[in-house]
């Protein structure tokens, strides 16, 4: 698939039809990810992938805040990936004695850029995916027993489309750039 073509045509899609994606195609997912960039090349980036109706009831259920537009989503999904990040690593160079600002900013950035990794690479084997924020960290931590040096990032649905959807407009680009000259 051509670079260009995905950036400009992947959506997030919110309705997927009743499949659950095979584990082939997700360790082939998954290993295009794994090349996103990191902060000192760490690789801080965690994919737990859920399949299982009634943890993924229980996410919809209990994690999402009641934001309507999530639980819908999570009521009707088969596949979510919740994505975690391995804490303490990104930010610092320790070896130097170098550390940024930022608290975990710079993990949560290693894990953005993991997740529209994972976004694109699934969009260009045919899977589609919603990333959802508005979410209960802690709950879902406990959910998936996470290990305790990984925080959630964020969740994301994934799946096969169902139906169509529309394209949405964009700002002018010269709305969303300032040249500093």
């Amino acid at each position: 698939m051509d670079a260009i073509k995905m950036l400009r045509e992947r959506r997030s899609i919110r309705k997927f039809k009743n499949e659950i994606v095979d584990k082939e195609t997700m360790l082939e997912i998954i290993d295009i990810t794994k090349y996103a960039p990191s902060w000192s090349n760490y690789q801080v980036s965690r994919f737990n992938l859920v399949t299982d109706k009634s943890i993924i009831m229980e996410i919809a259920e209990s994690a999402v805040k009641e934001f309507v537009y999530n639980k819908k989503t999570l009521v009707n999904a088969n596949n979510v990936a919740v994505l975690s990040y391995v804490k303490g690593k990104s930010g610092s160079i320790a070896d130097y004695g170098i550390e940024s600002t930022g608290d975990d900013n710079w993990e949560i950035f290693d894990a953005g850029i993991a997740c529209q990794q994972f976004c694109l690479a699934a969009y260009s084997m045919g899977v589609s995916t919603v990333i959802m924020g508005v979410i209960d960290n802690t709950i879902i931590r406990n959910i998936i027993d996470l290990p305790e040096n990984e925080e959630v990032a964020a969740i994301i649905v994934y799946g096969y489309q169902e139906g169509e959807s529309p394209t949405t407009k964009r700002l002018e680009t010269e709305k969303i750039v300032k040249f500093i000259e």
